[in-house]
């Protein structure tokens, strides 16, 4: 396909435009791999073959007197990740000017949201309910869950324009839940209960996505971006344990309180109930397109079900096995039919229902009272799964000849 035909005078637009763009990728959390095969794809296109440097922090296009430098992006909302998905597809293909190009990404930044403020919260609330319904289908549970992701919701809202004391709400969020879960446990007599009540509303803050990104990269030899992502997953989910484990300490409780049982006195149908609340709190809470709400049921049902399948079959450690390689292969499916969202995005849902880290959680304030020093161990072992389960789903789909894909070679 032929080039979009530009001035040879504006290869300074073209490289800021590969520069932001790129930015912008990392900003929707695109694996470092995939932003630079990108990027290559365009300035192919633009005729501006130029060298890369891609971190997942940092972008450099270009040498010289016309290189370009810019940072990641600031985290773009999840409803952002469409339209620049859509600008990628296009610069690929040579159907957009980098000045049009520049333009778009302007237009996606200043985006208005889709829903007003509170609907975002309520989304907050629907979400952690719903993963009440997956880790512990009780009514007190469920009641909690639905409270405490509501007040998780208002916390965000009222930090969402500050930035310092953004960066404080895991710690915040994580202290705040944990206190009235666990004091609420002992007012109610709900005992090992409150547990697994105070992991739903935190699962926003859980570094699932990061880490495993990080395994992915790392084993791709994207050593550096690996290590960079890996090392933010981590703190992330620092910040959550600091704040369980302070919270356990000003209660003062004791191992035996920090017992976790998992119960379900709702029926085996719950769960899969889950799945659906929790396609309603995301599309409340995230705002996607209209369109892409069948596809996220498909996606998430789809995912769940095979992780559902691996736990039946080999044991729950790696049930994230399954899930991950479904996923993956699904996503990769969807990205190459005609009017569906691009691969990347349709990831997302995927990763957040699979929660690899929520048995980290439990394995910290058990850890607290003095018990659970295996959970973290099967938290890493989850992490690795799902990872596994990627990198295999890639495999499987680059084995079959397509003429374009999201998995090529990890080396262009």
């Amino acid at each position: 396909m032929a080039h979009v035909a530009e001035p040879p005078d504006d290869r300074a637009i073209q490289v800021a435009f590969l520069a932001r763009l790129g930015s912008a990728m990392l900003g929707a959390d695109y694996p470092v791999t995939v932003v630079r095969r990108a990027l290559i794809r365009i300035s192919a296109q633009y005729g501006t073959t130029c060298p890369l440097l891609v971190l997942p922090n940092f972008i450099q296009v270009g040498d010289g007197a016309q290189t370009k430098v810019a940072n990641r992006d600031r985290p773009l909302r999840y409803d952002q990740t469409f339209p620049v998905g859509e600008l990628v597809h296009k610069a690929e293909r040579g159907l957009i000017t980098a000045a049009d190009g520049i333009a778009e990404l302007d237009r996606i930044r200043a985006m208005p949201k889709r829903f007003p403020a509170w609907v975002g919260v309520s989304g907050c609330g629907v979400q952690s309910a719903a993963y009440a319904l997956i880790l512990q289908p009780t009514p007190a549970a469920l009641i909690a869950a639905t409270g405490f992701g509501l007040l998780v919701g208002v916390l965000e809202l009222i930090t969402g324009n500050n930035d310092g004391v953004r960066q404080l709400l895991p710690v915040l969020s994580a202290f705040v839940v944990t206190y009235l879960a666990f004091s609420l446990g002992r007012l109610l007599h709900m005992g090992h209960e409150s547990l697994r009540v105070l992991i739903p509303p935190l699962i926003l803050f859980l570094p699932g996505v990061a880490i495993t990104l990080a395994v992915i990269e790392a084993s791709t030899g994207q050593m550096v971006s690996g290590a960079a992502r890996l090392m933010t997953g981590l703190l992330n989910l620092a910040q959550l344990a600091l704040g369980i484990v302070l919270a356990i300490q000003v209660l003062g409780l004791s191992s035996f309180e920090l017992t976790d049982a998992a119960r379900n006195t709702f029926g085996p149908w719950a769960p899969w109930l889950g799945v659906a609340v929790y396609a309603v709190g995301m599309v409340l809470y995230l705002g996607p397109p209209p369109g892409f709400a069948p596809w996220l049921v498909l996606v998430l049902f789809v995912t769940y079900g095979a992780q559902v399948a691996t736990a039946g079959a080999v044991g729950g450690y790696v049930s994230g096995f399954g899930g991950g390689l479904v996923l993956m292969i699904c996503a990769l499916a969807l990205g190459r039919l005609p009017m569906t969202p691009a691969t990347q995005v349709v990831l997302a849902p995927g990763f957040w229902l699979l929660v690899p880290s929520s048995v980290g959680l439990i394995g910290i304030a058990e850890l607290a009272g003095g018990s659970g020093g295996d959970a973290v161990t099967v938290m890493l072992v989850s992490i690795m799964s799902i990872a596994l389960g990627f990198q295999i789903g890639m495999a499987i789909w680059s084995i079959f000849p397509h003429r374009e894909s999201w998995v090529e070679d990890s080396s262009s």
